[in-house]
């Protein structure tokens, strides 16, 4: 783990040196990552031993009518693992979320984390590496989950200006929405997604290897310099 934090963050200060990493203007977003574990080892905490399975490598397990929440259940393979749904009408599984910190003028990877699956984690997750990698009068672009009031806040204690997309019932107003700035961070914020896609594709994030957070961390944040890594090629090719 230790490895992949001073590796990750070298090739960041690789780009800082080479004058390709803003200070100023960033995207935050999460990414559902799906658990080396079966819904089928999601089992209650306090459930009794049970019989030998019918079949040692795909046992039957019946969950109808049972109620599977995360205080009341975990995995038996991965206990860190937290049953999570994406989004409305979506799939259980059980996961972890990884978090990425965007800059927005190349697209570079400035901060990443790995946290539980937890309705909190994400806004959470974003005030800490802002906290982190924002100089004060910096902005941080978000989608609509972010748009709550105490994460507006925590924003504005670290002055950062919170460039989220707004809800019906927005915790920031017009004398956020009527800069130019705020539009840009709009526009800019989809590339988090080519992240996202890069590291479940190229980088094997789709379905993890390994078991444990403190292991998906540190995959995670070497995907995030694998990904750094490619950009800088592009970005400091000669011309």
């Amino acid at each position: 783990g230790e490895v992949a934090a001073h590796f990750f963050d070298a090739v960041v200060g690789q780009a800082r040196a080479a004058g390709v990493l803003s200070d100023e203007h960033f995207t935050v977003d999460g990414t559902q990552l799906e658990a080396w574990a079966s819904l089928k080892s999601f089992r209650a905490r306090d459930a009794g031993p049970t019989g030998p399975p019918d079949d040692p490598g795909n046992p039957s397990v019946d969950f109808h009518g049972e109620r599977r929440r995360n205080d009341t259940h975990a995995s038996t393979t991965d206990p860190e693992a937290r049953l999570h749904r994406k989004g409305g009408g979506k799939e259980a599984k059980l996961a972890y979320l990884g978090h990425v910190l965007l800059d927005n003028r190349h697209g570079l990877v400035a901060n990443v984390c790995v946290t539980h699956a937890t309705g909190t984690a994400e806004r959470e997750a974003a005030v800490l590496m802002a906290d982190a990698s924002i100089a004060p009068g910096g902005t941080l672009g978000a989608d609509k989950s972010f748009d709550a009031a105490a994460f507006v806040r925590h924003l504005r204690v670290l002055e950062i200006t919170p460039h989220v997309a707004q809800k019906q019932h927005s915790a920031i107003d017009g004398r956020t929405t009527r800069h130019a700035g705020y539009a840009v961070s709009q526009r800019k914020r989809k590339l988090v997604e080519q992240v996202f896609g890069w590291m479940k594709t190229v980088g094997g994030l789709r379905k993890l290897r390994y078991r444990g957070g403190r292991r998906v961390d540190w995959t995670v944040t070497f995907a995030a310099a694998a990904y750094n890594l490619i950009r800088l090629r592009t970005l400091l090719r000669p011309t």
